[in-house]
């Protein structure tokens, strides 16, 4: 007898694993990871909103980031990387003055300045569009240094592990893990877009963050989606090829498998013509990006899709877009400056876009890492780390502000685990929460959707930076 039901779990099992057989969009000529699984989600959205996550790979040096400006603490963070520490003199211009000075967990005020080469967004943070994150990173539950030390509280799995606490900090699990919790949220969304296929769309690398359980990322270059060469063109100089290789990648087979094959490269397809023509039919942001940064690229592309959204008929949409070099052991002094113009300018550019486009208030970005590095200088760099200071941009951000408890200045003080490796105040699942209320995700679908949320009381689950 046929079984229905065993017959669509395995047709949804397949679709799940066919969209991992890709790692990268650029690099795969069938793309089956573009396609998109049309099914019913728990959420609703009548209006535009879209969440952008910028990955810093490699693990960000938190403290030549967001450095601390006041004399005790600067001093301080001088004598622990006095080779590569910003000197104060530098940070004057990029001091910042936020509405609400940040604490200690002792009451004690911090002053903070971005690093030198972020000057791009300190008007955004002056105009309120940009936030600082204090001290979050991957934790199970709201843990202590005593915990820590004497090994009673539940911990990350892996910890320091670069492969592993990007996929922690992206799903809650360390690598290997199915799904993200921006792919998770994409799944709630998924009916809401007129075309399922662009809810979830990385720019950059196969990144678990953009899998959900059924939303599959749609993998695109800065250039756009990526054709198959056999149907960009035509096929050995002849249009008949051409026709004849589409007919057999998008026909109807008796073979379950070979069908879902079928199937899949049809939606690819259809996607490639329907992006394209959206792409081109729509005026691109004429904000200038900055030249030779891949990230400004990515960016750049993200604005393109998000003005032509009401072409696509997208109502709610996550995207993702990296860039690596951040695993700074050494050259700190040469290469984390070059690292934050990329960033900064691009940021900056990416902002200014969404401005011209009218929709500052409907786009939110966030910075994201595997972890943050040493306080404490290994001669010219930092070792992994753990707590991390990042940003949150856009035009409903409640910016000019610091979230979160500020870290205690000090070698094996009570905020390290160890030269200067800050134990999290705040967890990944709240930062992630406060986004994804912010997108409409109800309260039940976030407890769902990130796994360690439960762990923390309701009031501290939302950090109202957005």
């Amino acid at each position: 007898m046929h079984n229905k039901n065993g017959t669509n779990a395995s047709r949804r099992a397949f679709l799940q694993r066919a969209s991992a057989l890709s790692v990268a969009g650029v690099a795969t000529p069938w793309a089956l990871n573009l396609a998109a699984i049309s099914e019913a989600s728990a959420a609703t959205a009548t209006d535009y909103k879209a969440l952008v996550c910028v990955f810093l790979y490699g693990g960000n040096d938190y403290a030549n980031t967001v450095t601390p400006y006041d004399p005790t603490n600067h001093a301080l963070y001088q004598s622990y990387r006095p080779n590569f520490a910003h000197s104060r003199a530098a940070l004057a211009a990029t001091a910042l003055n936020p509405t609400v000075v940040p604490l200690d967990s002792g009451g004690f005020q911090h002053q903070y300045a971005l690093a030198p080469n972020l000057a791009r967004l300190m008007p955004l943070f002056n105009d309120g569009k940009l936030a600082v994150i204090l001290n979050v990173g991957n934790l199970v539950q709201p843990t202590t240094k005593l915990q820590y030390t004497q090994k009673t509280g539940r911990l990350p799995p892996k910890l320091f592990s670069h492969n592993d606490q990007q996929s922690v900090f992206q799903s809650s699990s360390p690598e290997g893990a199915t799904s993200g919790w921006g792919g998770r949220i994409g799944d709630l969304f998924q009916s809401s877009n007129i075309n399922s296929t662009f809810t979830c769309i990385n720019v950059s690398n196969n990144a678990v963050f953009l899998s959900g359980n059924t939303a599959v990322q749609y993998q695109v270059s800065t250039n756009g989606s990526v054709p198959l060469a056999g149907l960009k063109n035509s096929l050995f100089g002849s249009a008949t090829s051409s026709a004849a290789l589409r007919t057999l990648m998008t026909q109807q087979r008796s073979n379950m498998l070979e069908n879902e094959y079928n199937r899949i490269s049809k939606r690819s397809i259809e996607a490639n013509e329907v992006l394209t023509g959206a792409l081109s039919s729509t005026p691109a942001p004429s904000t200038p990006f900055p030249t030779g940064n891949n990230l400004g690229d990515q960016l750049k592309l993200v604005a393109r899709m998000i003005a032509a959204g009401p072409s696509l008929g997208a109502k709610r949409q996550v995207f993702f877009v990296s860039m690596g070099g951040f695993d700074n052991h050494d050259g700190m002094a040469t290469n984390h400056p070059t690292l934050m113009t990329r960033l900064g300018d691009a940021m900056a550019a990416f902002y200014a876009a969404t401005v011209e486009l009218g929709v500052s208030e409907k786009v939110t970005t966030f910075t994201a890492s595997d972890f943050g590095r040493t306080m404490a200088g290994n001669a010219d760099g930092s070792d992994h780390g753990w707590g991390s200071m990042h940003f949150v941009m856009g035009g409903a951000v409640k910016g000019k502000r610091f979230y979160g408890t500020a870290p205690i200045v000090a070698n094996g003080g009570p905020d390290d685990v160890g030269q200067g490796r800050l134990l999290p105040t705040t967890s990944v699942d709240q930062f992630a929460a406060t986004m994804g209320a912010w997108l409409g995700v109800s309260n039940s679908e976030l407890l769902a959707l990130l796994p360690n949320l439960g762990n923390y009381n309701a009031s501290t689950r939302n950090m109202g930076f957005v």
